[in-house]
C-alpha cells in the first residue's frame, strides 16, 4: 500500500487524519486494524469533502489513514492511484469514462455507465470500483444568471446557438482549464449542440471564481457542477441538457484491484457513506465549505456523526 509518495510527481508525503473519530454505524473491521492506508482527492470542494468522508471511515474501521488531498487535476490523482502512491480515490464514472478510457459516447443509464466502467475499468486498468453512489450524480452543466435567463430566453443547452446568432454579444463562457480541453466539456459540448465558441469570448478562470462570475454577468455561460452549493446561494439557472450530452458522473470508490482482493473489507466500510449521501446532501455540505467558509475535514466529520457513520470523541 501506499507509503511516502513520489516527490518528483509533484506530491508529498502524507498527512495524519486532521480530526479524531470513533466508531458509530461503521465499526472496526480486524483485517484492517492498523493497516496503513493513504486517501488521495483532488483539489476542488466536493473532492476535499468525500475524501474527508472516506477517511474518517477508515479511521473508524481501525486502519491507520494518511491523509493525501488536494491533487492537482483528475489526471494526476488518478495516475497516484495506479502508480500505487495513493490507496484510496473517490471517483466519477463518466470522468473515467471518457478521459481515463477514452470513449466519446456516454452511456445515459446511470447503472449502464457504471457496469461498462467498471469492466473496462478491471481490464485495462487494474482499477476496482467500489460503494458506488447512484444518488450522487456530479455532472457538468451551464448555468446564467436569472437576468439572462429572461432577457435571453434561455432554458436549454440547445438555446445556445440562438443567442449565438441572434445575440453575438451575449456568447460569453466561463470554464475552467480542464472543461476547456476534455473530451467531455467544452469540444464536445460545440460538436453535439452544433455551435462554435469565439475564443476572445471564453474566459479560462479557477473553478471557483466560475460561478461569481456569472452570477455578476462577467459571462453569459457558467461551466457548473450540477452538486454545488454556490447555485442555489448565488440563484443560478442551470440549463437543461436536452441531447444528454453530458455523461453521468455517479460518484464511487476506486482502488487497485490487488488491494480489493487483499482487503474485501473495504467495500463494507465505504458502502454506509453511499446509502446515506444524495445529490441534495452533497449540495448542502459544498454550500458548507464555499458559501459558509466551513473547513472541508469539519463539514465531513459533523455530517458523518450526525448520519451516525461515527461518533465525535467527547460527545454523546
Amino acid at each position: 500500500m501506499a507509503g511516502l509518495m513520489l516527490s518528483g510527481c509533484g506530491l508529498s508525503s502524507g498527512s495524519s487524519v486532521p480530526l479524531a473519530v470513533e466508531p458509530g454505524i461503521i465499526q472496526p473491521v480486524p483485517e484492517l486494524e492498523g493497516q496503513t492506508i493513504t486517501v488521495g482527492s483532488k483539489n476542488f470542494t466536493e473532492q476535499l469533502i468525500m475524501g474527508y468522508l472516506g477517511e474518517f471511515a477508515l479511521a473508524a474501521a481501525g486502519a491507520n489513514v494518511r491523509d493525501l488531498s488536494s491533487i492537482q487535476g483528475s489526471t494526476t490523482a488518478r495516475n497516484a492511484l495506479t502508480n500505487d502512491q495513493i490507496d484510496i480515490l473517490w471517483d466519477y464514472t463518466g470522468t473515467s469514462w471518457v478521459n481515463y478510457n477514452g470513449n466519446t459516447d456516454p452511456i445515459p443509464d446511470a447503472r449502464a455507465q457504471f457496469e461498462a466502467v467498471k469492466k473496462q475499468d478491471l481490464e485495462r486498468n487494474g482499477v476496482a470500483w467500489v460503494a458506488v453512489d447512484y444518488q450522487v450524480d456530479n455532472t457538468y452543466a451551464f448555468a446564467v444568471n436569472q437576468d439572462a435567463a429572461k432577457r435571453l430566453g434561455v432554458q436549454k443547452n440547445s438555446d445556445i446557438p440562438r443567442i449565438m446568432a441572434e445575440h453575438p454579444e451575449d456568447a460569453t463562457f466561463c470554464v475552467d482549464t480542464e472543461f476547456a480541453s476534455r473530451n467531455d466539456g467544452l469540444p464536445g459540448v460545440e460538436e453535439t449542440y452544433g455551435f462554435k465558441t469565439d475564443p476572445s469570448k471564453v474566459k479560462v478562470l479557477t473553478e471557483g471564481a466560475i460561478y461569481q462570475a456569472t452570477a455578476q454577468g462577467t459571462c453569459t455561460f457558467g461551466e457548473v457542477f450540477t452538486t454545488d452549493g454556490r447555485i442555489k446561494s448565488l440563484n443560478l439557472k442551470v440549463l437543461a441538457d436536452d441531447k444528454q450530452f453530458f455523461p453521468r458522473y455517479n460518484i464511487g470508490v476506486t482502488l487497485r484491484d490487488e488491494m480489493l482482493k487483499r482487503y474485501p473489507q473495504l467495500a463494507q466500510v465505504f458502502q454506509p457513506i453511499s446509502e446515506k449521501l444524495t445529490n441534495e446532501e452533497l449540495m448542502k455540505l459544498n454550500a458548507q465549505v464555499d458559501v459558509e467558509g466551513r473547513d472541508p475535514a469539519d463539514v465531513a466529520r459533523d455530517w458523518m456523526a450526525e448520519q451516525g457513520l461515527v461518533k465525535i470523541p467527547g460527545q454523546s
